[in-house]
């Protein structure tokens, strides 16, 4: 029988942490050898499909361009009862938007609250912003375990 990894979390003890809603950052993938695009995003998430729900701030002359079909990976974390957990997801962003997962997506929205977070520099209303979700390929979450030193 595997041993299982003492500092990894459980799906239940994932789906409590993440919640239905809260702040993390997402990475966008990029060409050649530049960096990475991350930035803080708020997120919804559904745990009966393990899908989360960015709503995000767009402009035609963002680096976020072309977001549908893109790489990223989304981490979320912070204490919860004086420990230590995170939790990591990757995949494909896809656009709610999309024919195929409209009536899915809007299933999903009923379950989940996606904080707005007002960091833009102007009212949130002034912003233009587009929903997408995440159907991790990969989603992993990791307590801390005190050790002695």
């Amino acid at each position: 029988m595997p041993e299982t990894d003492p500092v990894e979390m459980t799906e239940t003890e994932r789906d409590d942490f993440l919640g239905n809603g809260g702040t993390g950052v997402i990475s966008l993938s990029t060409t050649g050898d530049d960096a990475p695009h991350s930035l803080p995003v708020s997120y919804g998430y559904d745990e009966s499909e393990s899908t989360f729900y960015f709503r995000l701030a767009v402009s035609r002359d963002s680096s976020k361009d072309d977001l549908e079909g893109r790489s990223v990976s989304f981490v979320t974390y912070g204490q919860d009862d004086d420990v230590w957990k995170s939790v990591v997801a990757t995949g494909r962003l896809e656009e709610t938007t999309d024919e195929g997962i409209e009536t899915a997506t809007l299933e999903g929205l009923q379950h989940v609250d996606i904080p707005l977070v007002d960091i833009f520099g102007k009212p949130p209303r002034d912003v233009t912003f587009e929903f997408y979700r995440l159907v991790p390929e990969e989603l992993t979450g990791r307590h801390e375990e005190p050790t002695e030193i």
